[in-house]
């Protein structure tokens, strides 16, 4: 068995660096294939286009294949071969207490290690029906869309956020779909939870709402998890429920759906 020196320097060159120059923000990234398959979070990947930083300092220009903001998750392409891929892990199998490695480059620190526990596995209020993982790894900017790896370096997420001061990664599974099967389709909407359902702060005029009756104010009836389980379902058109000034009047929009990176 290797010991974590040697599990860290592999993690490391399978970890990059994302910038947006434009944005000056950026963070990290995780090497998927040798081809060049990158995969980081969509808040990471926020353009479509970013510069993309390896561990031996080569750097290329990154074009963003799919994207999936529900799920913080997108892919990016470079134009290089034989690059040190992540080994993938089974994030289906972690359990509390389980040792785990993150890798990143917090606040320009590169290839930055922190360790720590799984404190637990499964849906977090407000975040929808993802299963994230919750653990005790130190986290700050820069970290995000980096690894998270289990004991034999084998990586089981990516890292996303930390909430009530907990590391919070999206499954590496989830991040696997997104790479295999594309952008899921969206609804180009900026929604915001609220008592009587989500409330509608925009609509995206490129974004599938658009050509819809849906605008800005309007309250879709419903939870957030109700609506991810609809954009889930794989339908062409997707129909919903919203409130329009008139609390007692309920009105009906018909959306015809699209992937991310058709609608964006």
């Amino acid at each position: 068995m290797s010991g974590l020196g040697e599990i860290a320097e592999a993690l490391r060159r399978s970890t990059v660096e994302v910038r947006l120059p434009e944005y000056r923000a950026g963070g990290s990234g995780v090497i998927w294939e040798r081809d060049g398959l990158i995969l980081t979070n969509s808040h990471v990947a926020r353009a479509e286009r970013a510069q993309v930083e390896l561990w031996d300092g080569r750097r290329y220009e990154g074009r963003v294949t799919a994207r999936d903001p529900r799920r913080d998750v997108a892919a990016i392409r470079i134009e290089a071969r034989d690059l040190p891929a992540a080994t993938a892990g089974d994030s289906s199998a972690l359990r509390p207490g389980a040792l785990v490695i993150a890798i990143g480059s917090p606040l320009g620190f590169t290839g930055a290690l922190s360790t720590g526990v799984v404190h637990s596995v499964g849906p977090i209020a407000g975040m929808g029906r993802t299963k994230w993982i919750r653990a005790s790894v130190r986290l700050a900017p820069g970290n995000s869309g980096g690894p998270l790896a289990d004991a034999l370096g084998r990586v089981v997420g990516l890292n996303t956020a930390i909430v009530n001061g907990v590391g919070v990664a999206l499954p590496a599974s989830a991040a696997v779909r997104l790479a295999r099967s594309g952008s899921p389709p969206m609804l180009g909407v900026t929604l915001q939870p609220v008592a009587s359902g989500l409330l509608v702060l925009g609509v995206d005029p490129h974004g599938a709402a658009a050509a819809s009756s849906l605008r800005a104010g309007d309250i879709l009836l419903g939870s957030s998890d109700e609506l991810a389980d609809a954009l889930d379902a794989e339908q062409e058109v997707l129909r919903l429920r919203f409130l329009r000034g008139d609390p007692r009047r309920v009105r009906e929009a018909f959306v015809r759906l699209a992937p991310y990176a058709e609608a964006a």
